[in-house]
């Protein structure tokens, strides 16, 4: 019995292959595309054409969350819970709070942060479809892959095949679940 199929992988040798190809992919009309590479590509995520990622503003809203929550706390403490006159002190001595609160706004978003690449990231995910690809250890060393998911609308594995061999891969393969 035959595996359902998760898409189509072409392998490349040069970056300059890949990124050309994801640019074609794209143009094309396929949108459920993922690409490997030994090392990173900053024009790769541009000829993708990947959207802006969320994850700034989870941090930005976290270390904010994490700084009135901070500074919120110290002036309960300070003014209701524990209120101290010390020397004709004011109860609200906020200068004194600035290292805590500046603290617990890293320590929120650095949580924040984690959190958030663990949820978008679809972790733990301890196997993937593409690992069953033999060629595919070459990712981590030398060569370049495209796959195209076979959940995109436009996929269609004869035509599919026949695209991404005009693009002049090394090899094009199946990827089973």
């Amino acid at each position: 019995m035959r595996k359902p199929l998760y898409g189509l992988m072409a392998e490349f040798a040069t970056p300059e292959q890949l990124i050309e190809a994801t640019e074609k992919v794209h143009s094309e009309g396929y949108r459920k595309v993922d690409a490997y590479s030994p090392l990173p590509i900053e024009e790769l995520h541009h000829s993708m054409h990947l959207p802006d990622s969320k994850l700034p503003r989870f941090v930005f809203f976290g270390g904010l969350a994490g700084g009135l929550g901070g500074f919120g706390l110290l002036q309960w403490i300070s003014q209701v819970a524990y209120p101290l006159n010390i020397g004709g002190r004011p109860l609200n001595s906020w200068v004194s709070f600035i290292p805590i609160t500046f603290e617990l706004t890293v320590l929120l978003a650095g949580l924040t942060t984690f959190a958030t690449l663990i949820a978008m990231c679809g972790l733990p995910l301890p196997y993937h479809p593409v690992f069953n690809v033999p060629r595919f250890k070459l990712a981590s060393s030398e060569r370049f892959f495209l796959v195209i998911e076979s959940e995109d609308p436009r996929f269609d594995l004869v035509r599919t095949r026949e695209f991404l061999n005009t693009l002049h891969p090394h090899e094009v393969s199946e990827v089973e679940s």
